[in-house]
């Protein structure tokens, strides 16, 4: 009996692994994700409103926690870009998807280009974690973290 009960704990564990492995929903989650970032870059609000469900938990890289609300208050009173100024764009690297059924986790580390008018760059990291549920036929975020990924010390030094 106890070897029957670790042989089917050993049998749901592996299953449980491979369902999370096989991501069937990886292409749509990747494109949506792409989608985002791409406006994100340019704080498109349809977008935003896309991407975030209305039940958004959102735990910032500076340790505070929003809601879908106050992050589209936010974007929406965005100044607009004036010429000249800094341009940003946002891709996604080592990118991790794990789906369960209408639920996927997606991990993976924001890379955030700045550009200047003098042609000067700048490039931030973070380590994103997203959390998606599928309702209705609809991928959206439900939850996400953001860590800040720390500079190595050379590049804190210099100018």
């Amino acid at each position: 009996m106890k070897r029957l009960l670790i042989f089917a704990c050993l049998v749901l564990s592996m299953s449980a692994s491979a369902l999370s492995q096989t991501a069937k929903d990886a292409p749509v989650l990747t494109g949506l994700l792409n989608e985002f970032l791409a406006g994100a870059g340019r704080n498109d609000v349809e977008v935003h409103d896309r991407f975030w469900a209305d039940d958004l938990i959102y735990t910032r890289s500076a340790g505070s926690r929003i809601g879908k609300s106050e992050l589209m208050k936010g974007v929406r009173s965005a100044p607009a870009a004036n010429a000249g100024e800094p341009v940003t764009t946002y891709t996604a690297e080592d990118v991790r998807i794990q789906q369960y059924g209408n639920a996927a986790v997606i991990a993976f580390r924001l890379v955030g280009t700045t550009l200047r008018s003098d042609g000067s760059k700048s490039v931030s990291n973070h380590l994103n974690t997203g959390t998606f549920i599928k309702r209705k036929g609809k991928w959206q975020v439900v939850a996400w973290q953001a860590t800040t990924v720390p500079k190595p010390d050379a590049e804190k030094k210099s100018p």
